[in-house]
């Protein structure tokens, strides 16, 4: 394993990554070290896009690291990225949502484009030169792909979108729209390639909302946008299944980036405890404190073990990795939210001023809980899942055969 500094939490789940993904660690270990972590405060104090961060990640191949190698970038594993991630949101939201963000806005393209568009348009997204937006979120419909309202008919050589999206991060800086529409003369859903400045595109101001700042939002509006049929992605009704593959990556992502979060977190609360003296002694030599602390150590280890298993399972194609992704997005972001909320209260009155760290991480965690699924949502994912398998899963060999209600 590649040297690494001795850190609070253990390096252990590198063993997975190879010499060269080891390497890219440590180089984004050194940018959060060097440029990142003095810098967030910075990128946190306004919601406009943080081009230094994301030029310093393209410049740096981490954008790279979503798109084939042989468009100029990496094809990471997941067990890469989520480390990637991971080291990020231990000390900046904005540049760990760009690179989940990436996945989220790119990976259709990749998956779906003709190979001419994906020679147009790959090495510039790589680069990053020009960047894509994924518009999925509607008004109506939003972690239900299938109550989406926006329309597109067949029309000649290509396509007439009508509709509207919401919540849409990069809309203001992309140059290409990812759009997931119905189909109006089909059946199913369609993924088109929209240029942000095709006639009938309309993009709002952006949108201030409470956290994430460095990538903010518009809402989108398409009045008979044409759309040529050569920017169609994958073919007619491929539209779901290539919005769920970029749900999917970007739903890992998301816990990664919250356990990054909680990462931080944690070591800002107990370096505060080293720091203070309450009643006479250290802060951490109180039983509270060190229980509060061993809590939040476990707990953040169980969650990146879960995490590190959907990654897994997300590489080799496991049957069961939506089911997986949603369990890691679910323990992860509300594990985030409450291990957050913990370290500022352990922090006291310095952790609500907004000169120190946790004040940011604190707005931050929300919209992890939010964003590519709430809670709930994935709750219910999983739940179904459980309950459709249950009636054809083995049988626990405590029972005797039959019905349980005859008990």
């Amino acid at each position: 394993m590649a040297a690494m500094t001795d850190r609070l939490f253990s390096d252990h789940l590198l063993a997975a990554l190879d010499a060269e993904e080891q390497a890219m660690v440590a180089r984004v270990r050194a940018l959060c070290r060097d440029v990142f972590g003095p810098q967030a405060a910075t990128v946190a104090r306004r919601d406009v896009f943080a081009w230094d961060t994301f030029r310093t990640l393209a410049r740096e191949g981490i954008v790279g690291t979503a798109f084939p190698r042989e468009y100029g970038g990496t094809d990471a594993r997941q067990v890469l990225r989520i480390r990637i991630i991971e080291e990020l949101g231990r000390v900046c939201s904005t540049s760990a949502s760009m690179i989940t963000g990436t996945d989220l806005s790119a990976r259709a393209v990749v998956a779906g484009a003709s190979p001419a568009l994906r020679a147009e348009l790959l090495p510039r997204l790589c680069t990053g030169e020009i960047q894509t937006a994924f518009a999925l979120t509607e008004t109506g419909a939003g972690s239900d792909v299938r109550g989406l309202a926006s329309r597109a008919r067949r029309d000649g050589d290509g396509y007439i979108l009508n509709g509207g999206k919401k919540f849409i991060t990069r809309a203001t800086t992309a140059d290409w729209l990812m759009v997931i529409a119905r189909l109006e003369d089909g059946d199913g859903f369609i993924g088109l390639l929209v240029a942000r400045d095709a006639p009938g595109v309309h993009i709002s101001a952006e949108v201030g909302k409470l956290g994430w700042f460095g990538v903010p939002i518009s809402t989108l509006a398409f009045t008979d946008v044409r759309v040529p049929a050569t920017h169609r992605l994958g073919e007619e009704g491929d539209g779901f299944a290539l919005a769920q593959d970029a749900l999917l990556r970007a739903r890992i992502g998301h816990a990664a980036m919250a356990l990054g979060r909680a990462i931080g977190a944690v070591e800002i609360a107990a370096t505060y405890a080293c720091d203070r003296s309450t009643f006479g002694k250290p802060l951490g030599s109180h039983q509270g404190v060190q229980w509060m602390l061993a809590d939040m150590v476990t707990q953040i280890e169980a969650s990146r073990a879960l995490v590190h298993v959907a990654a897994q399972k997300y590489d080799r194609g496991d049957a069961d990795t939506a089911t997986f992704a949603s369990m890691a997005k679910l323990h992860a972001t509300d594990l985030c939210m409450k291990v957050v909320t913990d370290a500022l209260q352990l922090t006291g009155g310095r952790g609500y001023l907004q000169d120190f760290p946790l004040e940011r991480f604190f707005r931050d965690a929300k919209l992890n809980q939010i964003g590519e699924g709430a809670s709930e949502v994935h709750k219910t994912v999983i739940g179904r899942d459980v309950a459709r398998r249950a009636a054809s899963a083995e049988r626990n060999p405590c029972l005797r055969d039959g019905p349980l209600t005859e008990y």
